[in-house]
């Protein structure tokens, strides 16, 4: 169960979108004083070298961000360009230009705690080993203990422990490995658990899309939840390649509840861009689904 490391997978298109609409979120959620708990159920090490093995290995950045930064800003969707200059600002003197493909690549704690304001609340699980190490020496650096939180448990547990928080506000992005088949499951009992302890909390979750049941099964389970929940969601998914000659993962997908109003608008003009942007064969699409009550 310790095999996944994300380091291999940093910044790739997964992370484009997911990132994307986690700092859209974020932005969203921040603007009302009231403090904001934001949990991280699977953070991984925090920060990532793109120009180390681990991501030379795989090289599935050069397929992520780094065709973004390649773009001139001011042609990139809204929510895509705050995505980049926010990387960007883990690399200093790094520009929207091909010579600039930046070195260091922020994971979802990194993103988070940059958009927290000093009454929010960060709580991050890492169960791995060496990734909970990694994460918390890099959160170390930050000298922030009274806001964050690093717990070396399994994320899964993490609803009972702080939903619901005191300012009865909160974020929860759940993004597992999915590695073991059980994830699933356990991704639909943790939204299930939310839901029943905190309706009206945000639950971010990723998923990936792959020619597995449990994964072709997983975002109808999501749906099922929170409809009988009575809550709003929105599902985007991003796919770049398909069909028998497609390595590695060819698409993934945000399942939110309870997102920001101003969410699927901006999608609906940012998804058709990165298909472009990222689309590696004929076959690279979107979807948006959504439903109020």
């Amino acid at each position: 169960m310790f095999s996944y490391r994300h380091a291999f997978h940093a910044g790739n298109h997964a992370d484009v979108l997911k990132h994307s609409i986690l700092i859209a979120i974020a932005r969203y959620l921040t603007q009302k004083d009231t403090a904001l708990t934001v949990i991280d159920t699977h953070a991984g090490a925090g920060l990532y070298r793109l120009d180390g093995d681990y991501a030379q290995t795989s090289g599935e950045a050069a397929d992520g961000i780094a065709k973004l930064i390649e773009v001139h800003a001011h042609t990139l969707p809204e929510i895509v360009r705050d995505y980049v200059e926010l990387v960007n600002e883990f690399n200093p003197g790094a520009a929207y230009s091909q010579s600039s493909t930046p070195k260091v690549y922020p994971g979802s704690p990194f993103v988070l705690q940059r958009l927290l304001r000093q009454q929010d609340r960060l709580k991050l699980f890492e169960l791995h080993p060496t990734d909970s190490k990694a994460l918390a020496a890099n959160i170390a650096q930050l000298e922030a203990e009274r806001q964050i939180a690093v717990l070396r448990e399994d994320g899964f547990g993490c609803v009972t422990q702080f939903l619901p928080p005191p300012s009865r506000r909160a974020l929860l992005l759940c993004d597992p490995s999915y590695e073991i088949k059980t994830d699933y499951a356990r991704v639909a009992s943790l939204l299930a658990e939310g839901l029943k302890r905190f309706a009206t909390g945000c639950y971010a979750i990723w998923h990936p899309i792959i020619p597995r049941p449990e994964a072709h099964e997983l975002p109808r389970r999501l749906r099922t939840l929170t409809n009988q929940a009575g809550r709003p969601w929105l599902h985007a998914t991003l796919t770049v390649k398909s069909g028998k000659d497609a390595t590695g993962l060819p698409a993934s997908g945000m399942f939110i509840v309870n997102p920001p109003h101003t969410l699927q608008d901006a999608l609906k003009s940012t998804l058709p861009q990165l298909v472009e942007l990222l689309g590696q064969d004929r076959n690279a699409a979107y979807t948006l689904e959504s439903t109020t009550h």
